[in-house]
């Protein structure tokens, strides 16, 4: 698949930082429904006004009654990111849930479930690019200590679903999305900006391989095209690896700002994702990360004049 035109699409989470985009994009060529709790009557609405066809689902407990079966493509990017140790109820919706899913749109001829690449045992060298086949253990988050674990049961969940269903399926593990829509990122940029300290691990580098929304875009059709069963399973960043200091230096020279970082055991902690597996599946970025993060300011904040 070079792109997706005329395709019946199930997207869930589609007012998700990630999700809301590439949904927004796709419904332009193809008829795109999107399921959610939708709690937030504005969120739905900014779903639906992209011209997304809306329906309330709940994945931990789910009610199909009112969505439809035939999808011929499924993109299941929604996930449960909570605070406090509720194991269980992170595991109905990102474990159970992606079974309920994939149980109801079994006939699609393509399923991606996006993973997170926080499934990975941290790694000695956190300057090593991990491959897709080292070992897993989850860095529980403090802001999410059940996410990782709840992550790497979504896949245990997806790969035995994709075998029992017949249902071609890929799992790709994200890195640092960001864009217009936000991502990890914006959220340093608005800590940048309001004088805040960015907290780092003390001792230990933290190296992501951010992904603009441009070319997660780009991207989706291939990872599509990749699904299979047994289930494919790759990594999804961007080309470049970028340490954490380093893009919140350019962001602070971006905007004027002073720059300070604090250690703390709560800092920051990334992945370096080797993007061999997925450059075979996808092609390579368009985006470089100094350029998408200028873009992503000036969509955020079209107030701030930057520098450079």
């Amino acid at each position: 698949m070079d792109s997706l035109r005329g395709e019946k699409i199930l997207v869930t989470g589609p007012a998700g930082q990630i999700a809301f985009p590439l949904a927004a994009r796709l419904a332009a060529d193809n008829e795109v429904w999107g399921i959610a709790r939708f709690r937030d009557r504005d969120s739905r609405n900014r779903v639906e006004a992209a011209g997304i066809r809306t329906r309330v689902v709940d994945l931990a407990a789910p009610d199909w009654a009112d969505l439809p079966d035939d999808f011929s493509i499924v993109l299941h990017l929604a996930a449960a990111i909570t605070g406090g140790y509720d194991y269980d109820a992170s595991l109905r919706v990102n474990a159970e849930g992606t079974g309920h899913l994939m149980s109801r749109v079994r006939g699609a001829r393509a399923c991606l479930v996006m993973s997170t690449c926080g499934v990975y045992a941290s790694p000695e060298d956190p300057r090593r690019a991990i491959v897709e086949s080292d070992p897993l253990g989850g860095t529980p988050q403090p802001y999410a200590p059940t996410y990782c674990v709840s992550k790497i049961g979504e896949e245990a969940v997806a790969r035995f679903a994709a075998r029992e269903f017949g249902l071609p399926t890929t799992i790709a593990r994200m890195n640092v999305a960001y864009g217009g829509n936000g991502g990890l990122p914006a959220f340093l940029l608005e800590m940048i900006l309001a004088d805040q300290p960015v907290p780092l691990l003390a001792g230990r580098a933290a190296v992501c391989s951010p992904i603009h929304d441009d070319d997660i875009f780009d991207h989706t059709p291939g990872l599509l095209a990749a699904a299979s069963v047994p289930a494919t399973i790759t990594n999804w960043g961007g080309d470049e690896a970028v340490e954490i200091p380093e893009l919140c230096r350019h962001m602070a020279d971006l905007v004027g700002k002073q720059l300070a970082f604090v250690e703390t055991p709560d800092g920051i902690h990334q992945y370096r994702l080797d993007p061999t597996r997925r450059t075979e599946l996808t092609g390579r970025c368009r985006v470089h990360w100094r350029d998408g993060l200028r873009r992503m300011i000036a969509a955020r904040h079209p107030e701030l004049p930057l520098r450079g």
